[in-house]
């Protein structure tokens, strides 16, 4: 709960006119999925790479049918395989993840960029400089997309020095709406989900993001390491801590 930020789930309220759909249900089917999927690389001793490329979910009769997974019925939660045509699969598909780095109104690949660079790359921004205007607060076109609305924040260059390293990341998320259903398209276009790691590494959707983060598979297992043993510890990993991530990573 704390490093995927689970726990925010409770506060998160989408609006009921976008997203009528939602409810408390939804909301807690939303959990149990990543923590069923969490526990079973856990208990059966899978790979932690697994987080990212499992071709596997747990779903219910509810979530199944918010992903559009056919044939799942009732509200156990089992064990389902899934196809690459269902845009499921690893944690960064969940419902979950998709739902708490979103706004209440709309998606928002600054969280969702974020998100990525602290919990899977452990890259945390700084934070932002003082009087810098919210995107909320710089006058747009209502019926620009959300990529087009963050070029024109990025215009300011105060601003372009992190949202160029988070929202390119973010972008790949940007098929899946404010709780993580799967779209074509946004304020009338096609969605462009093309995007960059702070390197350069170019990407074009989520598919090719997992495999770029794949390859960078050292990066994400010595996050998670960072991540457990702080929960281990109840305390931030130090410096000197770096000896014992390294062992426990190898």
């Amino acid at each position: 709960s704390q490093w995927l930020y689970l726990r925010n789930l409770d506060s998160r309220t989408p609006n009921a006119r976008l997203f009528p759909d939602f409810d408390d249900n939804l909301r807690q089917a939303f959990r149990q999925e990543t923590e069923l999927f969490f526990e079973s690389v856990v208990r059966e001793d899978r790979s932690v790479l697994d987080l990212l490329k499992a071709d596997y979910t747990y779903l219910n009769e509810r979530l199944a049918k918010h992903y559009g997974i056919p044939h799942v019925y009732g509200s156990r939660f089992r064990r389902v395989k899934v196809s690459p045509e269902s845009h499921r699969g690893g944690l960064l598909r969940h419902g979950s993840i998709l739902t708490v780095t979103s706004y209440a109104t709309r998606t928002s690949p600054v969280i969702r960029g974020n998100w990525i660079l602290e919990n899977i790359l452990a890259m945390p921004t700084p934070p932002p400089p003082p009087d810098v205007p919210s995107l909320a607060d710089i006058p747009v076109d209502a019926k620009l997309s959300i990529r087009d609305r963050l070029a024109r924040h990025r215009t300011n260059p105060a601003c372009a020095s992190c949202h160029s390293i988070m929202d390119p990341l973010g972008f790949a998320l940007e098929n899946f709406d404010a709780v993580g259903k799967w779209r074509e398209t946004e304020a009338g276009t096609l969605i462009d989900a093309s995007g960059s790691l702070p390197d350069g590494t170019m990407f074009d959707g989520l598919p090719e993001l997992r495999d770029v983060l794949y390859e960078r598979r050292d990066e994400f297992v010595t996050t998670v390491t960072e991540k457990l043993l702080t929960y281990a510890l109840g305390r931030g990993v130090e410096y000197y801590d770096g000896p014992a991530i390294r062992q426990i990573t190898r």
